[in-house]
């Protein structure tokens, strides 16, 4: 069945990690689907996404944020915040002005407070500041979901705001100075392995805790919520439980048939201590549940990295590297 048969879908961010699922997925549902890329269309300026939004396409995926890991929000936290938030502004004000029907506006775990009780409930998203690191980025995804209640007030903008949990996948961003944990880990031990190493280095002391989202459960979730809700409020999207980041590096070096050790730098920014999400809204709102284990996942992401380095050297970046596609 052709749920999305005939819709008009416009997606922000189309070409970058999550956009390079989404996409094709909704035009296997049946949709008509405009995803430009940043160089195409650049939301830092308002006229492009009047341009884009021209038509009054029944659904706006809104992706594009300018994301990266720990090292790249250390380094750029005001054009994290700059970027994300004219972007999101735009896409708002030009959704506002060319009548589309429904905006999903995609946000993240990285805005709930550092000190949150866990897992994380929707109603904890405003009662404190987030992690030190990444907090102008998830200042400014969180500033985006009080815009849109404030446009649904004013305006009767239908707006959806998922926050998804930490994402991984095919396609993934695997370059060092931007990728997330799950890729940044592969790669280095691939590199390692390469070189004859026996030993890898992991940012922070490893304690830290995060869930993770594969990428084609987000997908599934970002649909759901497109057919089934019509509310500003948020909505955790992800799966329960939590993992170390030291009993990821060992299951991501047992996956590739690593033998050396890890050795956790402390010196080094360890992030937030804890992630984990309360999906119990999801479930009962969408009938959303995550189907992939992580090993699954994580087995996927390894053996589609191996296929790129062997087409493209031992190295390869992906185009989910570009700065402005979604976490």
């Amino acid at each position: 069945m052709h749920r999305f048969q005939d819709v008009t879908v416009a997606v922000t961010g189309g070409t970058g990690f999550l956009g390079r699922h989404l996409v094709p997925r909704l035009r296997a549902e049946g949709a008509r689907v405009t995803a430009p890329s940043s160089d195409e269309c650049d939301l830092m300026v308002l006229d492009n996404a009047r341009r884009l939004f021209s038509e009054g396409p029944d659904l706006v995926f809104h992706l594009a944020a300018r994301v990266g890991g720990l090292g790249a929000n250390r380094e750029h936290p005001a054009e994290f915040f700059r970027d994300t938030l004219v972007m999101g502004m735009h896409t708002l004000e030009a959704a506002r002005e060319c009548g589309v029907k429904k905006l999903i506006q995609v946000g993240t775990v990285c805005s709930y407070p550092k000190h949150t009780p866990v897992p994380f409930r929707e109603e904890s998203l405003w009662s404190g500041f987030p992690e030190e690191t990444n907090a102008p980025y998830g200042i400014a995804k969180r500033a985006l979901i009080a815009g849109s209640m404030a446009y649904a007030e004013e305006f009767g903008l239908d707006t959806v705001n998922p926050l998804l949990l930490n994402l991984y996948g095919e396609g993934d961003n695997f370059d060092p100075s931007t990728s997330h944990v799950v890729p940044a880990l592969i790669r280095k031990v691939h590199e390692a392995q390469d070189r004859g190493e026996t030993e890898v280095e992991v940012w922070g002391d490893g304690s830290a805790t995060r869930g993770f989202l594969y990428v084609e459960d987000a997908v599934e979730g970002l649909l759901l919520a497109a057919r089934r809700l019509s509310s500003p409020d948020p909505i955790n999207l992800g799966v329960p439980g939590e993992i170390t980041i030291r009993e990821l590096a060992q299951k991501i070096g047992e996956l590739c048939g690593f033998r050396g050790t890890f050795r956790f730098d402390a010196t080094q920014p360890t992030g937030q201590p804890r992630r984990s999400l309360d999906c119990t809204k999801a479930e009962e709102m969408l009938g959303f549940r995550a189907e992939t284990p992580l090993r699954a996942g994580l087995r996927n992401t390894i053996a589609w990295y191996r296929e790129r380095r062997a087409r493209e050297g031992p190295s390869p970046d992906t185009a989910g590297a570009g700065s402005r596609a979604v976490t």
